[in-house]
């Protein structure tokens, strides 16, 4: 399909996005790079160590590091924390009908990262604010004056994180700063600005993608009534909601060498689009695929992206996925829509501008 609105092919199908995605001759980095204004050149400082704009081999070398502080044990270890976070949210929740968005699903993970970084929690209000400004430059209608508090944002966010990390070099405490700091690999470590960027990385792409994820799932699971199907099984219903109403519409890639995609021929210099939802929604990739089926074998769909930038937070999403929703669910069985809920301006992201509810 040629989206004429971005000029640009989209691959659709389960099997072209996929091909898209782990192409080794398509990546993140243009060719040639644009010319970044003067307005920008702070938010993109940040960006030229991001490893969700790098390619090889700096992409390879920054994800290995990055992994050796940032391990599956970790994460795992998280669990109660995040357990915890739900309950005190739940506690505060108002008793008759509220938006469940900034009451716990805002609330949740940018806490989570707080404890994450090892900032106090007083922060999480400014942490909160500086990522919904940097994402605003991924959107499709993004304006000058959202560009200009991108820019300020990256330009405070990364002076605080600089100071941090400081601290954390002579104050090591058990946060992923100070994993960052430790983390080696045959001598080479990170530098400032690279454990800045990822910092970032992790609030800006998990803050917001986990916060869309739980109202879209918190609707679907409302809207079939699978209260049931996630008590009884959490891992496949949160794999479901992520392959039903993914919290992203949209990866583009460049391409470097001449090829193809399902017979569809591809020049160098090309801009590739890979449509995350179409593909989840491929009836040659799931059975039935518009019906919401929380308990359908679990299988790989694009919600988190495929090959060298496969989501390096995946594991953290799932994680506060399911006892996010569990939790709620347990407290509060009886939970109802008060409103039909309708989906945000939000394109490239995919979530809803409220979420009425009943408890």
């Amino acid at each position: 399909m040629f989206w004429n609105d971005y000029n640009m092919p989209m691959a659709t199908s389960h099997r072209a996005v996929m091909q898209v995605l782990k192409h080794r001759q398509m990546g993140r980095t243009p060719l040639v790079p644009p010319e970044v204004p003067d307005h920008l050149r702070p938010f993109y400082a940040i960006e030229d160590h991001s490893m969700l704009e790098l390619e090889a081999p700096r992409h390879t070398r920054l994800r290995r590091l990055v992994l050796h502080a940032f391990t599956s044990r970790r994460v795992a270890a998280l669990a109660p924390d995040i357990e915890q976070i739900a309950q005190t949210l739940l506690d505060a929740a108002p008793q008759d009908a509220f938006d469940l968005l900034p009451v716990y699903a805002q609330r949740l993970p940018v806490i989570v990262i707080a404890r994450l970084l090892g900032v106090p929690e007083t922060m999480s209000d400014q942490l909160l604010g500086w990522s919904n400004a940097m994402v605003g430059m991924y959107q499709a209608r993004r304006t000058r004056q959202m560009e200009d508090a991108a820019a300020a944002a990256a330009t405070e966010f990364s002076t605080f994180l600089r100071k941090h990390i400081d601290e954390r070099r002579t104050t090591p405490a058990d946060d992923l700063i100070t994993h960052l700091i430790a983390a080696e690999d045959d001598g080479d470590k990170l530098t400032p600005n690279e454990m800045i960027a990822t910092c970032i990385l992790l609030l800006n792409a998990g803050h917001e993608a986990t916060v869309h994820t739980l109202g879209n799932g918190v609707k679907a699971i409302l809207d079939h009534q699978a209260q049931a199907a996630l008590n009884s099984d959490p891992d496949r219903t949160v794999e479901e909601i992520l392959r039903y109403d993914p919290p992203l519409h949209l990866f583009t890639r460049h391409v470097y060498e001449d090829t193809e995609i399902c017979g569809h021929p591809l020049k160098r210099g090309d801009e590739v689009g890979a449509l995350l939802a179409s593909a989840n929604r491929d009836p040659l990739f799931a059975e039935d695929p518009n019906r919401f089926a929380p308990l359908r074998p679990a299988s790989k769909h694009s919600a988190f992206g495929a090959g060298i930038h496969f989501c390096v937070g995946a594991p953290l999403a799932r994680l506060e996925l399911r006892v996010a929703l569990k939790a709620l669910f347990d407290r509060l069985p009886n939970l109802t829509l008060a409103e039909r809920p309708s989906y945000a301006n939000l394109y490239h992201f995919h979530g809803l501008a409220c979420l009425k509810v009943s408890p």
